[in-house]
């Protein structure tokens, strides 16, 4: 088995968060390098590397993960003003830590195309 990645060690309180939301599957926290006044990460309990590494059986935990979004939007209470939820795949992507997570940003008028 690998190395933990951060989120392992994050989901098993080994390092502190700004913990938004937790349940069995996923946990969701503020990000320590925000790129947008708000900025939450939310990363199933579950490693899957990366999205395309998920297979048909991580289908109902990846549809948790998106309808958990909309809940952790409203709960902020930034649903209606707008958000944009990210999902990094590889380098070219800008994926920076191997298991799958979701950036949720909201607060900030966010740009079309993205950087």
């Amino acid at each position: 088995m690998s190395e933990k990645s951060i989120f392992e060690r994050i989901i098993e309180r080994e390092i502190p968060c700004s913990l938004v939301y937790e349940d069995e599957h996923c946990i969701a926290f503020h990000d320590i390098e925000p790129q947008a006044p708000v900025h939450i990460l939310l990363v199933p309990k579950k490693r899957i590397n990366r999205i395309e590494k998920a297979t048909a059986e991580d289908q109902t935990l990846l549809g948790h993960l998106m309808l958990k979004v909309g809940e952790i939007a409203r709960q902020e209470q930034f649903a209606e003003r707008g958000f944009r939820t990210v999902i990094n795949n590889g380098e070219n992507g800008g994926e920076t830590v191997p298991h799958l997570h979701i950036h949720i940003l909201a607060e900030r008028k966010l740009q079309w195309p993205p950087g």
